[in-house]
């Protein structure tokens, strides 16, 4: 085997403003749903990795919260994590929308990422490429340029697959040879609990006001088989705000869009298992959790 035709294995992670297009992005190339996606900045909180399997590599993608500048304890232990993954990868991705003019948050992004781009290869990744004219794609790619050195420059859409098996190839390019670090069929190294919760937090962001999505956070208490059933998973959740008027938000006039939540969710929920599922949830206060450090650390934070 030369040194071109051997497997490659490593880690890659998309990195970019809040909605540049991160989760969507990982979600394809992967090619099912491991990270929720919404129209709602900070939107992923956890280090999710996919894992895309191919005859010559094997490549884990680790979605990362938004960058952003943090104004709660929350956001300061998000921007953490973007950090510490960028540290830990072999290749990173930096997304900009192609409908969005290069910004001061994108070149706050790239002042960070040239510290590191000096052992670590930094793609320049042009994501939602379906939303305007190739002329604009080309405009916003030489913008893109005069940001920072790339290691490479490519214009992608996930949501109609343009360029996404050509992405695939420039991330696996920059990996170091080696085996299979996860086995096939694996597509992600998440627990299902976490997974669960943030299908539910989906779910429950989907239509609501702007300043919501920051306080919901979801954790499953309990998922066991029904007693006597083999076809039926009980899974139990809290939905937690941070006050009463959340709260009713959250639940609607008359519990109608907490039962939107539980539909939505457990149609996705069950893809994820496999099977039927019964969803209890439930909305709890948690004063001010984002701020708060016990809360944060009974949360996962």
């Amino acid at each position: 085997m030369t040194s071109e035709d051997a497997h490659r294995s490593g880690f890659a992670c998309f990195v970019g403003r809040p909605n540049a297009g991160k989760s969507t992005l990982t979600n394809r190339l992967v090619g099912t749903k491991v990270a929720i996606t919404s129209s709602k900045p900070q939107t992923t909180r956890h280090a999710i990795r996919g894992i895309v399997h191919r005859p010559d590599a094997q490549l884990i993608i680790v979605d990362t919260p938004g960058l952003h500048r943090p104004r709660t304890l929350l956001g300061r232990r998000l921007n953490d994590l973007v950090y510490e993954t960028w540290s830990e990868v072999d290749v990173v991705g930096f997304c900009v929308p192609a409908d969005e003019k290069v910004g001061p948050g994108d070149r706050f992004i790239a002042e960070q990422l040239k510290k590191v781009s000096r052992r670590t290869p930094v793609v320049g990744v042009v994501t939602k490429a379906d939303l305007v004219p190739k002329q604009q794609v080309a405009e916003q790619l030489l913008a893109l340029q005069e940001v920072m050195d790339f290691a490479e420059l490519i214009p992608v859409s996930a949501k109609d697959s343009f360029q996404v098996d050509e992405l695939s190839d420039v991330l696996v390019s920059q990996l170091p040879e080696g085996p299979q670090l996860y086995p096939d069929g694996e597509l992600t190294d998440e627990p299902e609990t976490t997974l669960i919760a943030e299908l539910i937090r989906e779910a429950a962001l989907e239509g609501v006001r702007d300043e919501l999505p920051h306080s919901l956070a979801v954790t499953v208490e309990e998922m066991n088989p029904r007693e006597g059933r083999d076809d039926l998973i009980d899974v139990h959740a809290l939905i937690y705000v941070e006050r009463s008027s959340q709260k009713a938000i959250v639940i609607g006039r008359g519990g109608e869009r907490l039962r939107t939540v539980g539909s939505q969710a457990r149609r996705h929920i069950q893809a994820l298992l496999g099977s039927k599922i019964y969803l209890d949830l439930h909305v709890k206060i948690a004063k001010d959790w984002q701020r708060d450090p016990k809360q944060l650390r009974k949360l996962g934070f």
